[in-house]
């Protein structure tokens, strides 16, 4: 074939197998590596354009770590605290350590061991992000505090492939061109100072400029992309160090998220080559070889590296809750774990073997991590009985402490403090009652208490917390939490909140929010006394308004179909 149609048929098996995968609830990742397998050696053997796709790789890791540098920002790690840098550093320490002694101990060598290790220590953003937002939990205490300590983790990959680049200059296979050390170490200073003069004095207005264009500004962020990653790989950095820098250098411009949006899709197309070529590379029989090492690893992985982090929460005073959800983010390892290593092997340090066996334990945890953060709340209630250990008394870190409302009594408590959810709790407090707001969103929760209203920060999934609140003189609970499906996971957290509150002993109604029939009946059959539709009762007070009740006196909170509904 042709090399164009050999990327032609690649691209069509990424489709098909990819499909396959999304209906097995796995990340494409899964799948693109089994695309690179399948057509691969080992397989079909349909992969003969190897320049080719090596390019399109290349330039995909160059993309790959500039969105990386662009989102940066240290300012996160600052707002979050010591617990990002401490569990952060901690989780890369423990796993490092640890990962380098069981290294030895399957018989790996020394170089082999530690490349292992240090590529253990590094957990997938991009399916972490991907995976919280779809279940809404991004803003939650637990996403915030593992978007943190991914970016230290980031961090560490900086320093990790600037100190491999720096040592694999002058070896044999470093692929990097002649010179020493030193030299590849000056150059690195020179490169950051040359980031440092760029950010202060034109990355603005350059960016400004090109903005008027924004077919403009997505070349000039590509060629700035390719043209640092060249540098890096010119003077001994490497093209993954490059490509960094170059998004560093415009992660301070106000455009930064327009590029990151428009360069994403960009991404995700080039790093299908990274797999394809990164499986087709691969010899099955030489991932069976290491079955042994790679079970003992991804288990490590899997249940080391989330009690590492539940411990180091635990003991700065976060709840087992949080400190487990947050942990379950760093049961994987990333997509760079497995650029750590090719760039070991492309340096003549570690051969094949070992991206064969980091490459298997990737794959077991990526799609094992998968369902547990999607069904974190259902394996935390099997494993609660056995954490009591991680949590001290109080929780001082939490932003507020359970049941600190546990004396008042409140008419309404309200669950979730989104737009609907605040404009309830206002026009309650309007009419004199006394309503309580509660949500996982520590943003959520400053907002509710700068406008007055009392609050409480926790889960409604989680039955400490929910019997901990002021239920005994509530007339009514109500759920404005909002319900998206999924993909994997169908866990509604109305019902869940519905059992939660009758087996604590709530007498009162229990009022939640749908936006469909279908899904009102389904409320309605789970034991709600009355579900809200706030699309149809807005809709109902506009058509009421059109047809004549303009002339109506109007408040500045008037009365909607909701509050009558309430009866209140």
């Amino acid at each position: 074939m042709t090399p164009f149609a050999e990327v032609a048929l690649l691209l069509a098996m990424a489709a098909g197998i990819g499909l396959v995968g999304l209906l097995m609830r796995q990340p494409l990742i899964v799948s693109f590596i089994a695309v690179g397998l399948i057509a691969g050696p080992s397989a079909l053997d349909v992969v003969r354009s190897n320049d080719q796709i090596d390019l399109l790789s290349e330039l995909g890791i160059a993309v790959l770590l500039f969105l990386v540098g662009i989102k940066l920002d240290v300012k996160l790690i600052r707002s979050l605290g010591a617990v990002s840098m401490m569990t952060g550093l901690g989780q890369v320490a423990f796993t490092a350590f640890f990962g380098y002694l069981i290294g030895l101990a399957l018989g790996l060598g020394h170089v082999t061991s530690l490349y292992v290790a240090v590529a253990l220590t590094f957990s997938s953003t991009i399916i972490i992000v991907k995976l919280l937002s779809d279940k809404r939990e991004i803003d939650a205490l637990h996403g915030q505090i593992a978007l943190g300590f991914l970016i230290v983790q980031d961090l560490v990959v900086v320093l990790a492939m600037i100190l491999l680049s720096a040592i694999g200059v002058g070896t044999p296979g470093d692929g990097h061109g002649g010179g020493s050390l030193v030299s590849a170490l000056a150059s690195g200073i020179a490169l950051i100072v040359g980031v440092v003069v760029f950010v202060r004095y034109l990355a603005d207005p350059l960016t400004e400029r090109l903005a008027r264009a924004p077919e403009l500004l997505v070349i000039f962020a590509i060629a700035l992309a390719a043209m640092f990653a060249a540098i890096g790989d010119a003077v001994g950095l490497g093209k993954e160090v490059g490509g960094l820098m170059a998004g560093v250098a415009l992660a301070s411009t106000p455009y930064r998220e327009t590029i990151a949006a428009r360069l994403a899709p960009l991404r995700d197309f080039l790093l299908l080559f990274f797999f394809i070529a990164l499986g087709a590379t691969l010899d099955l029989s030489l991932l069976g070889a290491h079955i042994t090492g790679a079970i003992v690893f991804s288990l490590f992985v899997l249940i080391g590296n989330p009690l590492i982090v539940l411990a180091i929460m635990g003991a700065m005073g976060y709840r087992k809750r949080t400190g487990f959800l947050a942990g379950l983010t760093v049961a994987q390892i990333s997509e760079f774990s497995l650029i750590f290593i090719a760039m070991g092997v492309s340096l003549g340090h570690v051969g094949e073997d070992a991206l064969g066996l980091v490459t298997m334990v990737g794959l077991v945890t990526i799609a094992a991590s998968t369902y547990m953060i999607t069904y974190s709340h259902q394996l935390y209630a099997w494993c609660e009985p056995l954490l009591g250990g991680f949590e001290r008394k109080g929780t001082p870190r939490e932003p507020s402490e359970a049941g600190s409302h546990q004396g008042d009594a409140y008419t309404v408590i309200v669950f979730g403090l989104g737009r609907f959810g605040t404009a309830l709790g206002l026009r309650l407090k309007k009419r004199g009652i006394r309503v309580l707001g509660v949500d996982f969103n520590p943003l959520a929760v400053r907002r509710w208490r700068e406008l007055g209203l009392d609050t409480e920060f926790g889960d409604a999934t989680d039955p400490e917390f929910v019997t901990e609140l002021p239920l005994a003189g509530a007339a009514w609970i109500v759920s404005t939490v909002p319900i998206h499906p999924t993909g994997l996971s169908h866990e509604d957290t109305r019902r869940t909140l519905i059992q939660l509150t009758r087996t604590a002993g709530f007498n009162g109604r229990v009022a939640v929010a749908s936006h469909s029939a279908s899904d009102t009946q389904v409320m309605l059959s789970a034991g709600a006394d009355m579900v809200l539709e706030p699309f149809q009762d807005a809709a109902d007070r506009a058509v009421a308004l059109l047809c004549g009740a303009e002339a109506e006196e109007r408040t500045p909170f008037p009365r909607i179909a909701t509050e009558e509904r309430l009866g209140i």
